[in-house]
């Protein structure tokens, strides 16, 4: 995720309106970029830095009021793809550019059945409509006075920042690049312009953002080749793993007991779940892949040694079936250790972008040689080393030991040789006596049913029960 990675501002290039026009022509020119390429990808980057810091869940409604440039255009495809991500967009594009491009996003928003809304029918009080304002009216380019009706609503964006006591909680407000009415290098010349709680600037800062003093602020639009960056030295950050922006100073300081999620979940019904707990997890473990969440296969597994003290940690499932779920762990490990104890323990998986969470208790064994043996082989060669190097649960006196027998270990079996399974090494099965299936649902109302299981003439069935949230 985006807001993962924190950039000291001061560290990072900013534009000035020349250089930001003049790498615009580059991108656009002999780097072989077409306009609608960049405002696919600037829009899309704005639309993602809006939801690492407004859950849809609180900030569901979104006006998107967009100019008649390229900002607008950002605007629009920033409303399209709110609308994928669960967002409730409504757009107000008051002067409607009539080139081909601009046409097709009209036409992608309305297919799609998002409202757009005359300046006329805009509800006089803003902050009753809407929970976020995207300010997509002007852009590094313009210059001059905003006329009508952008000057309205500018003023509408700025009168939102006047405290109000009775008003529980006020729009949030989101820049596209730069905030209307700033100027590009100066900022909000006499103090008096929009003050956003989010801007996102495109392609690299602009020196106007020097004079931002919002909660947050992100970068996007990831496709800065390194041409551009050697020709302006450009001290740019790094984007997280496969995200489209990156945050740019501190966050504000959370007050913790305030963070919360308002689920939006389908409800979890007795009479729609599968009978046997196996297979409704099986649906679920089926979903989680689907939607692409990382390591679906994760899980706190939880155990009690002798002394009747609990631990947890993260490991990760390979195989479940009938017979129950299965691990591969060091055998000379805590883990172990307490399991050897006391055989009872229990799994939670939590699957966040599906609001869901599985809990399931039982008793452990270790799985047959055989398994461990075939599963152990399948590994890459690096893990069946790292296995052998790792006394898992030891002190090491530094990294460095650990780096100094990888490297003795690689040396070695370099020549392709089989690596030994060691015997330290090997798989447990948790054998299912109990299964929570989790959905979190609004105000707190999650779905919570258990699976637990009785005899009938002879055969072990589940019985299934609503527990309160």
């Amino acid at each position: 995720m985006g807001d993962r990675v924190i950039q000291n501002p001061d560290s990072i290039s900013y534009l000035g309106q020349r250089e930001a026009a003049e790498i615009d022509e580059l991108l656009m020119g002999p780097l072989g970029f077409s306009v609608d390429q960049l405002m696919e990808l600037a829009g899309l980057s704005v639309a993602t830095s809006i939801a690492e810091v407004y859950k849809a869940g609180e900030y569901n409604r979104v006006l998107a009021i967009c100019g008649p440039g390229n900002n607008g255009g950002d605007g629009l495809v920033a409303a399209r793809h709110l609308h994928h991500f669960g967002y409730k967009p409504v757009v107000c594009y008051p002067k409607r550019t009539p080139k081909p491009l601009y046409s097709g996003l009209v036409t992608q928003i309305e297919s799609l059945s998002i409202p757009f809304l005359s300046v006329e029918d805009l509800p006089s009080d803003l902050s009753k409509d809407f929970d976020i304002l995207v300010d997509a009216m002007f852009g590094f380019s313009f210059h001059g006075t905003p006329r009508p009706p952008f000057d309205d609503l500018i003023q509408r964006l700025v009168s939102l920042r006047h405290y109000d006591q009775a008003r529980q909680k006020s729009p949030a407000i989101v820049s596209v690049d730069i905030p209307s009415g700033w100027h590009v290098e100066e900022g909000d010349i006499g103090g008096k312009g929009i003050k956003p709680d989010l801007l996102v600037s495109l392609t690299a800062p602009k020196l106007c953002a020097k004079k931002f003093c919002g909660p947050h602020h992100f970068l996007g639009g990831r496709f800065v080749p390194p041409s551009i960056v050697d020709k302006y030295n450009l001290r740019l950050p790094a984007y997280p793993g496969n995200s489209m922006c990156v945050r740019i100073g501190k966050p504000l300081k959370i007050d913790i007991s305030a963070l919360r999620e308002n689920y939006i979940s389908p409800e979890l019904l007795e009479e729609q779940v599968e009978a046997d707990p196996i297979d409704q997890f099986r649906k679920w473990f089926d979903d989680a892949v689907a939607a692409g969440l990382r390591e679906p296969n994760a899980m706190a597994l939880s155990t009690v040694g002798k002394q009747g003290k609990p631990s947890s940690r993260m490991v990760l499932l390979k195989g479940f079936d009938k017979d129950g779920f299965v691990w591969y762990t060091n055998y000379e490990s805590r883990k172990a250790s307490e399991l050897s104890d006391n055989f009872h323990a229990s799994l939670l998986f939590y699957w966040d972008g599906l609001n869901r969470q599985v809990r399931v208790e039982g008793s452990v064994q270790k799985v047959s040689d055989e398994e461990s043996e075939q599963y152990f082989h399948s590994r890459p060669r690096g893990s069946q080393v790292g296995a052998i190097v790792s006394k898992q649960s030891t002190v090491v006196l530094g990294r460095h030991v650990l780096r100094q027998q990888y490297k003795e270990l690689e040396e070695k079996f370099s020549d392709g040789s089989m690596i030994p399974k060691p015997k330290h090494w090997g798989g447990y099965r948790l054998q299912p006596e109990l299964f929570e299936f989790w959905q979190g649902q609004q105000s707190r109302l999650h779905d919570r049913l258990l699976y637990s299981p009785r005899e009938v003439d002879g055969q072990r069935v589940w019985n299934i029960e609503r527990l309160a949230p």
